[in-house]
């Protein structure tokens, strides 16, 4: 989905991946999809320092060279700033909940388990909202800046809890099906 999309609206995506395992597996395949064709450029945390992982994709399309496809983890999903059509299409691949056999992630879980508390309601999914928020935050940094946030995780829609993430999301529009996805890349590519 990302190497079709990000195709269409001239590269200008942004990939968040939620382990560094899915940051290595999404960025290798969609360099080899594009490697050689001249296409799109897919830049990958850590082939670069972040700095200049950025600065390139900021410059996206122009002088001769292609558009950029950013695949990144953790410390891309906040602090990243790319206003403007140099970003249209955020891509996250999973839910953010914290990693559950993190040693600070189990010692909190538990202090709230002793406490008689959920540490599934009241950590794990309070974390994953802001850091889907954040995440999220990369797409519109500006009131002019317009884009799609694509979450690849059915538990969003599946699950009871998916109501509350959604809640914490910006203001936007929910698109219904693939028909408006495809129209709403087809307007950006356009633009």
């Amino acid at each position: 989905m990302a190497e079709q999309a990000a195709r269409r609206i001239g590269g200008r995506t942004m990939v968040l991946t939620t382990t560094l395992r899915a940051l290595r597996a999404i960025g290798e395949q969609l360099q080899a999809r594009f490697q050689g064709s001249g296409e799109l450029e897919v830049l990958v945390q850590g082939q670069w320092p972040k700095r200049r992982l950025i600065e390139r994709f900021r410059e996206g399309a122009g002088h001769g060279r292609p558009g950029c496809i950013l695949v990144a983890s953790a410390s891309f999903w906040e602090g990243v700033d790319v206003p403007g059509e140099a970003l249209q299409l955020v891509i996250i691949d999973k839910l953010p909940l914290p990693p559950p056999g993190d040693p600070l992630v189990e010692a909190r879980g538990q202090r709230l388990e002793s406490q008689g508390r959920s540490p599934f309601n009241d950590y794990f999914v309070p974390e994953a909202a802001v850091a889907l928020k954040q995440g999220a935050g990369r797409l519109i940094r500006r009131e002019t800046d317009q884009g799609l946030l694509v979450v690849c995780d059915t538990r969003l829609v599946q699950m009871g809890y998916g109501r509350r993430l959604l809640a914490a999301l910006p203001p936007m529009r929910r698109l219904g099906d693939e028909a408006e996805f495809e129209a709403a890349l087809e307007r950006l590519a356009a633009s």
